[in-house]
């Protein structure tokens, strides 16, 4: 049997050569002709940083646009073929669609293109599964994994159709297929009750943070917008903080210092990013939980990107998804340094009613730390 789309081959001594796909459909992008191609380049290119995140190297990139997907290959018969001639040509060894497959379609795409095939979500899972560092940080992986493979199981069995039987067995017995099937989702209940038993012990320690009386401040944002440098900057802490996606995927917790009136609880979550699957969503929920019950929202948002405006609408369209949408946010804006020498102005920026509604810095400088510090005083009194 093939190894599972999403494990990482530690025998590669070099990256994988990549060829990677993506489709413009109609729905997803709107607007002037402009703006779409404009969007869908943004994709490509965060989707090529999410391949050089899990370790490949992309060699190739192909865009296409279609109505709709195709039900059995998702690009056409025809796009099929002239992606299979792109991988017999550059030696590709994985083709990556920036999109999520059927496990149809990706069987279908495997057979034609005569190589392994991983679709968005698999891509995501395979990054979380080298990040994840914590106990609860790698059980919600293995279970989002295991959830995204109960699909897939038809690779590989065409020669474990027929009826195996045995002592202790009624009837004809089961096939390896319904066998795998029936143990992962074996492995999937008990990783369950494990991911619970996680969820109790991270209320009894909430409970006794809320019985300090602090505010609680929780850190949210596209992945690679500078949350885990924030953090370290504002607490001392060593938390990962690498120019890459999805470095952070534990969170941490630290008491923070602001003033001789306040103090508050800040927290370091997990990155979002666009179509964050929804599997991902709801096997994170013990992580996200944290965020949703936070008192406040510190949305950090990477201004110097030129997507940010939509970056802002996707980790809001995550909020939304687990109940935390309605939350204060504060939002703050990093990464001033990377634009022009004109607009790089830290401080605040307060609404019409006088209340701080954003803040501009850059933490690799230190510019507008401070005013961060004061705004979230301001915040921790009023909430």
């Amino acid at each position: 049997m093939p190894r599972p789309a999403f494990s990482v081959d530690k025998s590669l001594t070099r990256p994988e050569r990549v060829l990677l796909v993506g489709v413009m459909l109609a729905a997803d992008y709107h607007g002037s002709a402009e703006l779409r191609q404009r969007l869908f380049q943004a994709a490509l290119d965060e989707a090529a940083e999410l391949v050089a995140a899990s370790g490949g190297e992309v060699v190739e990139v192909s865009g296409s646009s279609r109505d709709k997907p195709h039900n059995a290959l998702f690009v056409g018969t025809g796009k099929a073929e002239e992606l299979a001639a792109q991988v017999a040509a550059l030696g590709i060894e994985l083709v990556v669609f920036n999109h999520e497959l059927t496990p149809t379609q990706e069987r279908n795409l495997e057979r034609a293109l005569q190589c392994r095939v991983l679709d968005r979500v698999g891509l995501i899972l395979a990054i979380f599964a080298q990040r994840a560092a914590s106990q609860e940080g790698r059980l919600q992986v293995e279970l989002a994994q295991l959830k995204h493979l109960s699909g897939r199981l038809v690779r590989g069995y065409g020669h474990l159709q027929s009826q195996k039987g045995g002592i202790g067995l009624k009837g004809p017995g089961e096939t390896q297929l319904e066998t795998d099937r029936r143990l992962i989702g074996q492995k999937i209940t008990a990783l369950n009750r494990q991911l619970q038993q996680v969820r109790k012990q991270r209320a009894t320690r909430r409970k006794s943070r809320l019985n300090s009386g602090l505010k609680t401040f929780a850190l949210v944002g596209y992945t690679n917008t500078g949350k885990s440098s924030l953090f370290n900057r504002l607490t001392k802490a060593e938390v990962l903080a690498k120019d890459q996606l999805f470095a952070t995927l534990d969170t941490t917790a630290r008491r923070l210092y602001l003033n001789e009136h306040a103090s508050v609880l800040i927290s370091d979550t997990v990155g979002f990013v666009r179509r964050l699957p929804h599997t991902l969503v709801a096997a994170f929920a013990a992580t996200l939980e944290e965020t949703a019950l936070a008192d406040v929202l510190v949305h950090v948002v990477d201004v110097s990107h030129p997507e940010y405006a939509q970056q802002m609408e996707d980790v809001n369209r995550v909020l939304a998804e687990i109940k935390a949408d309605r939350l204060p946010q504060l939002v703050v804006y990093n990464k001033i340094d990377r634009l022009p020498p004109a607009e790089q102005n830290p401080g605040l920026l307060r609404g019409a009613d006088g209340r701080v509604a954003a803040v501009r810095i850059s933490v690799l400088g230190g510019d507008g730390l401070a005013d961060l510090r004061q705004a979230m005083a301001e915040w921790a009194q009023e909430t």
